[in-house]
């Protein structure tokens, strides 16, 4: 029989994906400093958090469960898009992806009495150019700011995407297919 899964996560998001592989989960917000690191890339600040994420709560409910933990970077030129702190910082952050390609990475990690086991999904998202009207009022609707990017694709935003490359549910910030992998594709205790 499989150990009880644990969403280590406050993302609404990410609980909603989950729940489309495994109906039955328990869920626990993970508290850790999520700053970058002095010259990490985005693909190994992602990979970091991800295992934080999931072994701090795995040390504090371990070893009977498996614990999963997630986490996103939207990069646009070498520079890391955070959550936006307010609306005119998630008007920038709009204005520059406007008419840019974008890479947002999505790590997966899964700790478990076995250990732990980490796979990242890398997509690239085009934005088509925008007005500063549709960005103000995408700003208006509140979405954006609890949001790496500023933005869910998931929602109105998703009319803002040109082109997609990769994993749709990744830059949402759960990739099922890896999060599939870890849970599914090698026999669980």
């Amino acid at each position: 029989m499989n150990a009880p899964l644990i969403l280590a996560s406050s993302s609404p998001q990410r609980r909603k994906l989950l729940a489309l592989l495994v109906p039955d989960f328990e869920v626990v917000n993970p508290d850790i400093d999520e700053t970058r690191l002095t010259d990490e890339s985005p693909e190994a600040m992602t990979h970091r958090l991800a295992i934080e994420k999931a072994s701090i709560i795995y040390r504090q409910r371990g070893p009977d469960v498996r614990v999963l933990g997630g986490d996103t970077a939207i990069v646009i030129a070498d520079r890391i898009l955070g959550k936006p702190t307010g609306h005119d910082h998630a008007v920038s952050m709009l204005t520059d992806l406007s008419e840019t390609t974008h890479t947002v990475y999505s790590s997966v990690a899964l700790c478990s009495s076995r250990g732990y086991r980490s796979l990242l999904s890398r997509s690239k998202v085009t934005f088509r150019a925008l007005t500063a009207d549709e960005i103000k009022h995408y700003c208006l609707t509140g979405d954006p700011y609890d949001k790496a990017g500023g933005y869910g694709i998931q929602s109105a935003a998703g009319s803002f995407v040109e082109k997609l490359s990769g994993s749709y549910t990744g830059v949402i910030g759960l990739p099922l297919w890896e999060t599939h992998q870890l849970l599914f594709a090698i026999k669980s205790e």
